[in-house]
């Protein structure tokens, strides 16, 4: 909501206007919107005020999750188990982590429609080293291998020339542990996925920002061209077990309750202080901010829902009375930190707002000094990157690569992740933490209707008829915003 700012008060020689002295605070006289308090009625007047404006968030999302968890609570008494619970995080959490990558490059108002073949390709580089021991040049044979070493190249050129220096430096890395042919390693397959992503990202953003071509023309090529990579790779019909404990769990295990708990306390701890420490910073210096009993009544019940979460997930959920399962599966950490990453980049770096400004407008963007070119190839590169972390989380979660990673549906669930959760499709507006919330909406539609007993068919009707809906709120939640006057 837009409030008419005060007209400024005259000050008196040795006065500020506002009661105090000095030159400090004469400029915050002249501001007297940045610095007014408001209650807890006025604040709350406010946010229904921005709803009615059109400026909704994910809280559409929020709601139908809501919805969604009492339905199927009602129809299947499996669905609210601790196990199945367990399950839901694992299930989605794949699609939510390359949701998360897609969410920058929705914010330039692009797509990246081979985002899901591009993670099945990292996936298949991986699972082939780990399976040939790091000789990939006999695992690949000759011309693909020699193939992907230029192509490896090429990528690391191509960020030179976008002046993107800190991504050619992957490229480089998967070059080397390629010609070198250092043995099979857990944590080194992972670091080569990454390497891998970043490279397929470096190729579609420079195609996408120095070219010029579409991204909807770029990506769907690319979207064929990988899936016919991956073939080369793994081969017809040919399947990449994984047969490594660490990559394995990394879907599939969970850490121990000790450990969960040490999570909680840093996650939980972590978000309290920042904000409330924002908050009182900012109150210190006079600025405009949300009421402290309001504050804090969101910290607490975050907080509260984390140490119910936790708790209940450090309770034995096998059952099998001879087996224990108990503890916060490693994909809650994983996510965590993307979603503490990518919020931090993009809500308090400066190049976070460069890509706020380009997606808003990116010829105002450039007047501005902001080197466009290379922002719109970042995102593409950040998109594939963490696209590979995707890719590591849905391969360890089904113990296997086949010719079909990164298909089928994964690109458009993790399109669906981005924009069920609030980011619009028209650019600009978005956070991380949407495809969070987007991507727990798929997969509670998927888990439900399964334990319902309903067919794939009825699962993507479902899915496609959400995402439909999550799209017409975008738009119209945009044109009332226009209407309001609000950017």
């Amino acid at each position: 909501m837009t409030e008419t700012p005060a007209e400024p008060k005259s000050a008196t020689p040795g006065s500020t206007g506002t009661g105090t002295t000095g030159t400090g605070t004469t400029a915050v006289a002249d501001f007297g919107i940045d610095t007014a308090q408001r209650g807890v009625r006025q604040a709350i007047g406010d946010y229904f005020a921005r709803l009615s404006g059109g400026q909704l968030g994910a809280l559409p999302a929020l709601g139908g999750l809501v919805v969604l968890f009492t339905v199927f609570t009602v129809l299947s008494p499996q669905f609210l188990t601790l196990g199945n619970i367990a399950n839901l995080l694992t299930q989605g959490a794949g699609i939510t982590v390359i949701g998360m990558g897609l969410v920058y490059v929705l914010l330039l108002g692009e797509i990246d429609l081979s985002a899901g073949t591009a993670s099945g390709v990292t996936a298949a580089v991986w699972a082939l080293h780990l399976k040939v021991d790091g000789n990939l040049l006999g695992g690949m044979g000759s011309w693909v291998f020699y193939l992907t070493l230029v192509a490896m190249a090429l990528s690391a050129g191509m960020a030179v020339l976008t002046k993107l220096y800190v991504a050619a430096i992957p490229p480089v890395l998967a070059l080397l542990i390629m010609l070198i042919g250092l043995p099979a390693n857990p944590w080194l397959e992972m670091l080569l996925a990454l390497c891998i992503g970043t490279a397929i990202g470096c190729l579609t953003g420079f195609l996408v920002a120095k070219v010029g071509i579409p991204s909807f023309v770029v990506t769907l090529a690319l979207f064929l061209a990988w899936q016919g990579v991956v073939l080369l790779y793994i081969g017809e019909g040919g399947t990449l077990a994984v047969n490594d404990e660490v990559l394995f769990n990394v879907a599939n295990g969970n850490l121990s309750p000790l450990g969960s708990w040490v999570l909680f306390l840093l996650a939980a701890g972590g978000y309290a202080a920042v904000v409330l420490s924002r908050h009182f910073g900012r109150l210190k210096r006079g600025l405009v901010v949300q009421p402290t009993v309001l504050v804090g009544a969101k910290v607490g019940v975050i907080v509260v829902l984390a140490a119910v979460a936790t708790y209940a997930l450090n309770l034995n959920r096998s059952p099998n009375e001879a087996v224990v399962i108990q503890g916060m599966p490693y994909v809650v950490p994983i996510v965590l930190g993307l979603l503490v990453l990518g919020s931090f980049v993009l809500d308090r770096t400066r190049y976070g707002r460069h890509v706020y400004a380009v997606g808003g407008n990116a010829e105002a963007a450039r007047r501005a000094g902001i080197d466009v070119t290379k922002v719109r190839m970042s995102v593409f590169v950040i998109c594939s990157t963490v696209a590979a972390i995707g890719a590591i989380i849905l391969s360890s979660k089904v113990g296997s690569v086949d010719p079909q990673a990164g298909g089928g549906n994964t690109l458009l669930f993790a399109v669906g992740a981005a924009v069920i959760g609030g980011t619009s499709l028209f650019g600009g507006k978005g956070r991380v933490r949407d495809a969070i919330v987007g991507g727990a909406v798929i997969a509670t539609i998927e888990n439900g209707l399964r334990l319902l007993g309903e067919p794939a068919a009825v699962v993507s009707i479902v899915t496609g008829l959400v995402l439909l809906l999550a799209a017409s709120v975008d738009a119209l939640s945009r044109r009332r915003s226009a209407a309001a006057g609000v950017r």
